[in-house]
């Protein structure tokens, strides 16, 4: 990196622009409990007030700025208002528009006055309609985008003041108006985004960067305005950026923040769309080793070996990303839940991995989580001494995951979304139908993860097998083995924990259990519609539910302990001994995963050993394209070093730059919660190829 970047670099790391954070949060109770307005006119004053209250602060040496300096974002509703929705409303998470993406391209394009022209354009008509509900969306909408543009007249004021003569020329052009620079389009990017997370949205996503960004920096560079090495220097500026604010973020831990983009993969015609910016992109994040962005690789068969292989360079340093998805399973996939297919060619993916549209959607991809461990564990429990058959126990699993999910879906009804002005503006259609993004999109489907795949795979293929098959286990002695948590049962214990069918090791007896599983838990929620006419989607991830679930549940057959936690995602139970990483891929590549296609990772973790050379670097690049070739949907791959972590959790300020991928997500390994921790620590690593 140059020597500004550098300092910048260092600057923000350690954290000199908190001093400008203001002390007090801001309180709209007083002012909402005084005046009679609507949820959709609070959400709009809310953006307008944090807006006027943010200082404009422009870091030394910045070229791309805009520093958040409130802390957090009020509610617009009152406390009694709230328990009165949450009594008759189904609320997801804390009822915002979230997880999803916009449509960047046209807002770079046409800038922000374009879009209030649109606005004002269909308010006319929609007065002459007397439709109110969409005046006051629009109205709220316009409201909205006149903030945001007096925010950045704000940071023109202070460019001019510290005599910043190139930033004055590029805020004066954007967000307000259309980009014509890569500079100008990184700009106006960061002060979207920026409004997004003020306006009270969290987990934005940055979506195809390489994509929308690829006009300005190409026309720069053969109009002469800029050689690679100052494109480059503004793309870690930008970077930097996303970093500044990380701590600010709603999330489950720090890290968890949605900061994602994507790069590479196919063009709406089937093209390969990789450029010179998506090398860029992994270029920048190899020198500057931070959290954020979240990089998410797309490949198909088209894919330069090249580009994973640099893609494994990043994944070297210990980021936990790349997140590589395979366009050859998540498109048809798309597309045969009802997705256009050039949508499904432009998807994208969410907070941690779930596949969303650009522009269109309004999905919920984590609207819930099924615990196929925890049905697995009441059919055994309840059940298994009555059953003479494997199959019998099998019919009452299928019929508890089917229970469960049928149980989940009939919980998401009546959902209640706080307005959101400003997003609409950002969203194909929401201004020229006047319609506000809270109430649905070209796609309004929810996501369902099922968790503990491995786990149950593994209970059900023990029982198969020494219960029913080999008869060298009575239904009554593993009930009680379970019950007391294998304490007296060491013999039995270590049997199951070690010696049983494990999925991991492409054994056919347990494969084709998860198989089976998977492919009744996506069958749960096949035909079922939600409330806004979208599908329920069946994914592979956990979340945090890898130890949320783990705590409702007992011992296992699979020889899991009580309190143990699942494994993460898509991936072995937490313990086991596999044949290696060829054989993981190979028992996660079997299922359908067509079918599961609201996303969710295998994940596998390396020992940094196994990264050592080039020769090393090559061959885990082609592991990452033999699990694509084979049918896998999504990889990502964790360089991590036991002994490193264990004296990181013993002594966290030597390590403070230790970064690691936790579910779908990268955070610094100090700052997680020790279960998170421990987890990390647990997880199976590999060697040298």
């Amino acid at each position: 990196m140059t020597k500004r970047t550098g300092r910048l670099f260092e600057y923000v790391k350690q954290k000199k622009h908190h001093a400008y954070r203001q002390v007090l949060v801001p309180s709209l109770a007083d002012k909402f409990n005084n005046i009679n307005i609507s949820y959709m006119q609070r959400t709009a004053q809310r953006l307008c007030i944090l807006l006027d209250m943010e200082k404009a602060i422009i870091l030394p040496d910045e070229y791309i700025t805009a520093t958040r300096t409130i802390s957090k974002i009020p509610e617009v509703y009152l406390s009694d208002e709230l328990k009165e929705i949450r009594a008759g409303h189904f609320i997801h998470e804390l009822g915002r528009v979230c997880n999803i993406s916009a449509d960047y391209n046209s807002v770079l394009k046409d800038g922000l006055l374009k879009k209030r022209e649109i606005a004002l354009d269909t308010l006319a008509k929609q007065k002459a309609a007397g439709n109110i509900q969409s005046c006051e969306s629009l109205e709220c909408s316009i409201q909205t985008i006149d903030a945001v543009i007096l925010f950045a007249e704000k940071y023109t004021k202070e460019a001019k003041r510290q005599k910043r003569n190139d930033l004055v020329e590029v805020l004066e052009k954007v967000p307000k108006y259309g980009a014509s620079t890569f500079r100008e389009a990184l700009q106006a990017l960061r002060i979207i985004h920026f409004s997004m997370w003020i306006a009270g949205h969290y987990h934005c996503t940055l979506g195809r960067f390489d994509q929308y960004m690829w006009p300005y920096f190409i026309n720069d560079m053969e109009a002469g305005r800029l050689n690679y090495g100052k494109a480059f220097e503004l793309l870690e500026d930008f970077f930097i950026a996303l970093n500044k604010d990380i701590d600010l973020y709603h999330s489950q831990q720090l890290g968890d923040n949605g900061q994602s983009l994507v790069l590479g993969g196919c063009d709406k015609n089937g093209n390969d769309a990789a450029n010179i910016l998506t090398s860029m992109c992994l270029e920048a994040s190899l020198e500057l080793k931070l959290i954020d962005p979240k990089i998410n690789l797309r490949i198909h068969s088209r894919t330069e070996q090249s580009l994973i292989e640099l893609g494994t360079h990043l994944t070297s340093v210990g980021l936990g990303f790349p997140q590589y998805s395979n366009d050859e399973i998540v498109v048809p996939g798309l597309v045969a839940k009802g997705y256009d297919l050039e949508d499904a060619r432009d998807y994208v993916v969410a907070a941690c991995w779930e596949f969303i549209i650009p522009g269109f959607g309004m999905d919920i991809p984590n609207i819930g989580a099924l615990s196929l461990m925890k049905v697995v564990e009441e059919a055994v429990i309840g059940h298994l001494q009555k059953c003479s058959t494997f199959d019998e126990l099998f019919s009452i699993v299928s019929t508890g995951i089917c229970a469960e999910a049928g149980r989940i879906m009939k919980n998401v009804k009546n959902i209640l979304i706080e307005p959101a002005p400003f997003y609409s503006v950002l969203m194909k259609g929401c201004l020229e139908k006047g319609c506000d993004i809270s109430l649905g999109a070209k796609y309004n489907n929810y996501g369902v993860h099922g968790t503990g795949i491995a786990n149950a795979a593994d209970s059900l293929a023990a029982i198969k097998k020494y219960v029913f098959d080999e008869k060298a286990i009575l239904q009554s002695e593993l009930i009680n083995a379970l019950e007391k948590n294998y304490e007296g049962y060491n013999q039995l214990y270590h049997l199951l924990k070690f010696e049983a069918p494990k999925m991991g090791n492409d054994d056919e007896c347990v494969d084709s259990i998860a198989v089976n599983l998977l492919k009744v838990f996506s069958s749960a929620l096949k035909e079922c519609h939600n409330e806004r006419n979208g599908i329920f989607r069946a994914g592979s991830g956990s979340a945090m539910y890898y130890i949320w679930h783990a705590a409702e549940l007992g011992a296992g057959p699979d020889g899991r302990k009580k309190g143990e936690p699942l494994g993460a995602n898509f991936s072995p139970a937490l313990g086991i001994k596999t044949k290696g990483p060829v054989s993981v891929m190979k028992s996660f590549a079997k299922p359908n995963m067509k079918e599961i296609i609201n996303g969710g990772p295998l994940t596998i973790e390396f020992h940094t050993s196994a990264f050592r050379n080039t020769e090393a670097i090559t061959k885990i690049a082609k592991l990452v394209r033999f699990y694509m070739d084979i049918g896998g949907q999504q990889l990502q791959l964790n360089a991590i070093n036991k002994e490193t972590l264990l004296e990181a959790q013993e002594f966290p300020d030597r390590h403070k730059d230790l970064i690691v991928r936790v579910w779908g997500w990268s955070g610094y390994f100090y700052q997680l919660d020790k279960a998170y921790q421990d987890h990390v620590i647990a997880r199976t690593e590999y060697g040298c190829l």
